[in-house]
């Protein structure tokens, strides 16, 4: 959607910002009310069309007069015809999510993951789900080597951006309400990154001392890694491994920007010779974390278009590729160390039966229970074996860690 919205945007230059706001912020609403909103029409045996669905958003959900808007003049959209004025007539002053309507529905839960979510969080299932409903939260990374996070707030405050340590992460700021950040000084020092504070409590789990050898292994831009490097106070090595150079590249520049790339070593998996390197590196690392390929089931709040379009493989498809992430970085480990295993969906198959799979495999490893594995002095997210951070919870994304250790 992003994509989607940065094309549109950009051929049309006459739109103010107030106003690419408003569409963006509309256009995000109708699309966290995709199921809704087609149950809707289907009960109305309207036609489905982008059309169809903004008339019947605006006829349940806001209180335009519909003859103010659809004029047909200059940037307007066209004038309702017979069959668009009959379905507004018929829409209006009805309530969004009616009693009759499915709860699969109601909460914008897709079919083919309503079952495995229903039965993972039970009676909470629709509470859950419901939360995943509501616009995330903008949440930022201070990056400690370059300014303590109260300075942070002063400078982000001075600059009209209000914003408030988060209740998990050492390092994070939650903003409230609309904060334009590349106008800040504080964003253009490189001394925040914008990331989810869930994703910033994965970096935690993996709790790095200063002078550990590291391993990112599905590195990505490097968002996590730049959270490794000032867990370690810039003391020790990370090797910053991906498939995709062109991602590592981009990371490179975010590592120079925020004065770690001296404790980064990157090493695009394109390329056979590290490939190669990898296969040597038995027993090398103090921690290897793999933020492995997922279905992003736990970024909805985020990316709402994701619940109904799959954009790369199918789960089972997924489900291999981590199974093979796996079994290809276990050697890595020190014995003593730490894997950490992580992703940004919801769903047991990726999570759970994902690490019981592997313990079933690599006999060497078992699991440290989150409460033992966290740093000392830091609140504690989760009980029980496996970190599971939910917007309902923990008013983050949907994320997953387990913490393995080798014998």
């Amino acid at each position: 959607m992003d994509a989607t919205a940065g094309d549109y945007f950009r051929v049309r230059k006459y739109i103010g910002a107030k106003d690419r706001a408003n569409i963006a912020e509309r256009v995000y609403a109708i699309m966290r009310a995709h199921a809704r909103l087609g149950w809707w029409l289907e009960r109305a045996g309207a036609f489905d069309s982008p059309r169809i669905r903004v008339i019947a958003w605006l006829a349940l959900s806001e209180t335009f007069d519909p003859f103010e808007i659809f004029t047909g003049e200059k940037h307007a959209p066209g004038k309702l015809d017979e069959a668009e004025n009959a379905l507004w007539k018929d829409l209006r002053g009805q309530s969004i999510t009616p009693s009759d309507m499915p709860v699969r529905v109601r909460i914008e839960c897709p079919e083919h993951y309503a079952d495995s979510l229903d039965a993972y969080f039970g009676e909470a299932f629709e509470s859950e789900m419901s939360a995943f409903m509501e616009p995330a939260p903008l949440d930022l990374r201070v990056n400690l080597t370059q300014a303590a996070p109260g300075k942070v707030i002063e400078f982000l405050e001075a600059d009209g951006v209000k914003a408030n340590q988060t209740p998990w992460s050492p390092w994070g700021l939650r903003c409230e309400g609309k904060a334009f950040l590349s106008r800040t000084k504080a964003f253009a020092k490189g001394w925040i990154e914008i990331q989810d504070e869930g994703s910033q409590l994965i970096a935690v789990a993996a709790n790095p001392a200063p002078g550990m050898q590291v391993l990112d292994y599905c590195a990505g831009a490097g968002g996590k890694t730049l959270a490794l490097a000032n867990a370690m106070q810039l003391k020790g090595r990370i090797v910053a491994m991906d498939t995709e150079e062109g991602r590592l590249q981009k990371g490179r520049q975010r590592f120079r920007k925020s004065g770690v790339a001296d404790i980064v070593e990157v090493r695009p998996l394109s390329d056979e010779r590290h490939r190669k390197w990898l296969r040597r590196q038995k027993g090398t690392f103090d921690v290897t974390l793999v933020d492995v390929p997922c279905t992003g089931t736990g970024t909805w709040r985020r990316n709402p278009d994701m619940r109904w379009r799959t954009y790369g493989p199918s789960l089972e498809e997924l489900t291999a590729i981590q199974s093979d992430i796996l079994d290809r970085v276990a050697h890595t480990v020190k014995p003593g160390g730490r894997l950490v295993y992580a992703t940004c969906s919801l769903l047991p198959e990726e999570n759970e039966r994902q690490v019981e799979a592997f313990l079933s495999r690599h006999e060497g490893y078992e699991i440290l229970p989150v409460r033992e594995a966290w740093p000392e002095g830091l609140p504690v997210p989760c009980e029980g074996d496996f970190m599971r951070l939910t917007p309902k919870r923990h008013n983050t994304d949907g994320f997953f860690a387990a913490i393995l250790t080798k014998a």
